[in-house]
């Protein structure tokens, strides 16, 4: 060390003696002449920094589906294996979060964001929604130094970040409780943050959400699609209403989205049919449903149901976001601890220009190369679809012969060796033998029409490695953020809590279920446990499930009605988890029990 700094002070003084040897250098030798140069009050003195900042608030929307940074766990994997719905599934990866009690204080190397992602997303959450929040912020701060801007101009840009700071907000208060509430931005570091009261930030995001709701156009008065909406801005507002206990504002506003902002529920085929990939291993029979979950479909103007959505399709490669839903989420089918009653593996992994290769077969490019970190609980794949106590068989989104919907039975051998070839996969052999190895991570349902990507791209490479020929990852992708559908579920609860024997409850959730073709129909009484259920058919991946089971928790206990069960709670421990049974505990809790 005493060498390095005798060196260090050796060259400091060698500049000196030659500094002075030029010219005796001025002051001015010594001023900084940055190649470019970021002050607030003079990048944010023009409409066009406000516009800079707004669009990394609206890009950092898709992150929570669509991060580039893992094809681990994705970061929406960890609000979903917190709910009723999956369950983390990597058998193979140690850091992974498969034991809450154990792991979820970290005890593995993540000191990058590769390994962090491996072992969940719960960082991920914190870190990216506050930093929307600042960017939020960074708009409402510098705002008044654009003195271009009229009166409804800069309204609207107060909207906008009144919505991403509010969205962002409702998120941390039901992921994570009470928190540090920020409504500026920081011009010193701080270390004293202390949480505010959650009521007390719900009521201020009430406030900021209904002047957004005044001054925010509607789409169908602006020219770019993706960026915040007057629809948005009242999804939004409806649930801060529900959450707040306002019932009465809340079905009011959503009354107003549903019967008179010109959306439509899409019931009909409509815009590109796509089957994708390998069409003969797996055909689609064209359907509603499939067309409404296609990426290319989901924001043209044919599209009467979504409200906001997220662009994510196109050439700029900077703003667009993979999201390795093929990758993450399918079975992990190709390996030999998948057999048939011969002994002999069940699928391959066949490329186009082997000599083997069947297209009737490709099961690869059908489905995709899936590793399974995380997978669908079993309420999800079998017992959510049960309504009046039977199996609804013609619901679109349930259906494997439609294509939506993929079942390991519904799979064929392509393995030629086996003298089982073309035949359905099976669980057992005849004398009830396991033939699956690894039924946590390599035996399960998927909602195909969900997750199923298009990837033109490596679709064009036969012969490349694994992940890089067809869609065998997933894609860039446009997203949903609020769809009409939600708005009548919401609807639905709002009636729920004022009037839980209100007859027309059940037309807000049989509405859902007659475009799914649904055979069964709600007909009596509905309990907040049917709203939930529906919630999980039509908006898997698409909301945000332990957020919403936590806000149908403060619901239920400010309203004082049951749950579907019978139970009632308590304001004080409503997001809280009491004992290791069905006695106690949260709302959110007992549907993960």
């Amino acid at each position: 060390m005493k060498a390095i700094i005798k060196n260090s002070l050796k060259a400091l003084a060698l500049t000196a003696m030659v500094c002075n040897s030029l010219t005796s250098c001025k002051d001015s030798f010594y001023d900084s002449d940055p190649l470019s140069f970021y002050e607030p009050t003079q990048t944010f003195s023009t409409e066009s920094g406000l516009e800079s900042v707004m669009a990394i608030a609206d890009r950092q929307l898709k992150r929570y589906w669509s991060d580039g940074d893992s094809d681990v766990m994705l970061p929406l994997m960890s609000e979903y294996t917190f709910s009723d719905l999956m369950v983390v599934a990597g058998t193979d990866k140690p850091d992974i979060l498969d034991n809450i009690a154990q792991k979820l204080t970290p005890n593995s190397d993540q000191t990058t964001a590769v390994n962090r992602f491996r072992c969940s997303t719960i960082w991920f959450f914190w870190q990216q929604t506050y930093e929307g929040i600042n960017n939020a912020n960074t708009i409402l701060t510098y705002i008044d130094n654009v003195k271009s801007l009229s009166e409804e101009t800069k309204n609207i840009y107060i909207g906008r970040a009144y919505f991403h700071r509010s969205f962002r907000y409702y998120l941390l208060l039901f992921e994570y409780g009470t928190v540090p509430f920020i409504t500026q931005v920081l011009s010193v570091p701080k270390l004293n943050f202390q949480s505010t009261s959650r009521d007390a930030i719900l009521k201020k995001l009430i406030l900021d959400m209904e002047f957004a709701v005044q001054w925010v156009p509607e789409q169908k008065d602006m020219k770019l699609v993706g960026m915040v909406n007057k629809g948005a801005c009242r999804m939004l507002l409806s649930k801060l209403y529900l959450a707040i206990g306002e019932y009465q504002k809340a079905k009011e506003v959503l009354d107003t989205i549903i019967d008179h902002s010109g959306y439509a529920l899409m019931e009909n085929s409509f815009g590109t049919f796509v089957e994708y990939t390998a069409p003969q291993t797996w055909p689609i029979t064209r359907n509603v449903i499939w067309d409404l979950h296609r990426p290319e479909n989901k924001l043209i103007k044919a599209n009467k149901e979504v409200i906001m959505g997220m662009p994510n399709r196109g050439s700029v490669k900077e703003s667009m976001l993979i999201n390795y839903t093929m990758r993450a989420l399918y079975p992990f089918y190709f390996n030999k601890m998948v057999k048939m009653p011969d002994g002999q593996q069940a699928l391959l992994d066949i490329k186009r220009n082997n000599k083997d290769y069947d297209p009737n077969y490709d099961y690869m490019r059908a489905l995709g190369r899936g590793v399974a970190n995380c997978r669908p609980t079993w309420f999800y794949q079998k017992g959510v679809w049960m309504v009046n106590g039977q199996m609804d068989n013609t619901d679109l989104r349930h259906s494997v012969e439609h294509g939506n919907w993929v079942t390991m039975e519904s799979l064929k051998c392509n393995n030629k060796k086996s003298k089982y070839f073309g035949q359905h996969l099976r669980l057992h052999d005849e004398n009830g033998k396991l033939l699956c190895a690894d039924t946590i991570r390599r035996w399960y349902d998927v909602p195909h029409y969900i997750w199923k990507l298009d990837d033109p791209v490596n679709e064009a490479n036969i012969s490349g490695s694994n992940g890089n020929r067809g869609a065998s990852d997933g894609s860039i992708a446009d997203w949903y953020l609020y769809r009409l559908a939600e708005a009548y579920l919401l609807r639905a609860e709002a009636k729920f809590y004022l009037n839980p024997q209100d007859p027309t409850i059940k037309d807000d959730i049989n509405i859902i279920r007659k475009r799914a073709q649904c055979s069964q129909l709600y007909t009596g009484q509905v309990t907040i446990g049917d709203i939930m259920n529906e919630r999980a058919r039509e908006l898997f991946w698409e909301e945000f499930r332990k957020t919403e089971l936590t806000r149908v928790s403060l619901c239920l206990a400010r309203s004082g009605r049951p749950d579907e069960w019978g139970n009632t709670y308590d304001l004080n421990t409503f997001d809280k988890q009491e004992g290791t049974d069905l006695q106690g505990g949260s709302y959110w809790y007992q549907r993960c029990i």
